[in-house]
């Protein structure tokens, strides 16, 4: 059966993982440290072909997947923060005199699209800070300045104008976006981030397509992190309809015509399917943990450790803990 119905994911990897065979011009690697429960995959877009079948610009797409980053455990943040500081740093080389701004976008409104402001909350800024900064302190602190626009539909200006404004103002050597994603699986939901050097789209894990922040439409580089917060109404059914499957595999009549078709039946097709009762009543339906809130609040905090450390060479957890107000 074909349809017109695609999974609606932000994810590199999940892209990946639905093409189901290897994709000339794409190089996927994993890394897992078990004892962690961490699980990091690099795919690399290296051709116009690999981006044509992705549908993703050529470049770096660095994925990090554990279940600690959603819950109240302190020990394994401070872990995953190691982590992404040096996938970070691999993926953009600072020099100590550059300037940084730091994009978090998003509604502070709403919760699940939250997470680029609350980052931006408990940044170290320290761009203002070049005349008064003691000597020796100075060489450990990078220029990093923040701003959380809001969005369109508050302020009635795209984000990238915005952002564009800004950029041509302050002049940084690199842009950091951040931003709330979409998955296809509910499993990975508030337990990923994704690091791309490629751009993002504002608005895309809500549905929303708005001018791209990316090399192109900034005129310097930008990283872009997110974290997918919710899925489409059509993925949680296709996700609980598979696992029903799966249970009732084993107890289902063999020969049984109308589970035999849906056991069978191609993943896309399943979800095509579904979209299609779905709609209109749910075609445009997200959903999201009832324990959003307090997720928000350890991923922005993971993800603002992450950068502090990252583009404050010399700085520690302790030091940035001193200077941020926590919020």
């Amino acid at each position: 059966m074909q349809t017109k119905n695609t999974f609606r994911t932000d994810l590199a990897l999940e892209t990946c993982e639905s093409l189901q065979s290897d994709i000339p011009g794409v190089e996927m690697t994993v890394e897992q440290d078990e004892n962690l429960g961490v699980t990091v995959t690099w795919v690399e877009i290296t051709t116009e072909e690999g981006s044509d079948a992705m549908g993703k610009p050529v470049g770096n797409y660095v994925t990090l997947e554990a279940t600690a980053m959603k819950e109240n455990d302190p020990h394994s943040h401070e872990e995953i923060v190691k982590i992404l500081a040096r996938k970070l740093g691999r993926l953009h080389k600072l020099p100590q005199e550059a300037t940084v701004l730091v994009i978090g976008l998003g509604n502070r409104h709403v919760t699940p699209d939250a997470l680029g402001p609350k980052v931006c909350d408990r940044l170290l800024v320290t761009r203002h800070l070049n005349d008064v900064v003691p000597l020796d302190v100075a060489g450990e602190l990078r220029a990093v300045c923040a701003i959380a626009p809001g969005v369109m539909g508050i302020t009635g200006i795209e984000t990238a104008e915005i952002a564009r404004g800004i950029v041509d103002k302050v002049k940084p050597d690199l842009v950091i976006a951040i931003d709330a994603l979409a998955a296809r699986r509910t499993s990975r939901i508030n337990a990923t981030i994704q690091i791309s050097d490629t751009g993002i789209n504002p608005g895309a894990g809500m549905g929303n397509k708005r001018t791209p922040i990316n090399r192109e439409s900034m005129g310097v580089p930008v990283i872009a992190i997110g974290v997918p917060t919710v899925v489409d109404a059509a993925t949680l059914v296709n996700d609980t309809m598979e696992k029903m499957l799966n249970a009732m595999s084993e107890a289902a009549p063999d020969g049984e015509p109308f589970f035999n078709m849906l056991q069978t039946m191609q993943d896309q097709d399943r979800y095509g399917l579904i979209c299609e009762i779905l709609d209109p009543y749910t075609g445009n339906m997200f959903v999201t943990p009832k324990e959003v809130d307090a997720v928000i609040g350890h991923l922005a905090k993971i993800i603002a450790d992450t950068l502090n450390i990252a583009l404050h060479p010399g700085i520690t957890k302790d030091d940035v803990n001193r200077y941020v107000e926590t919020v």
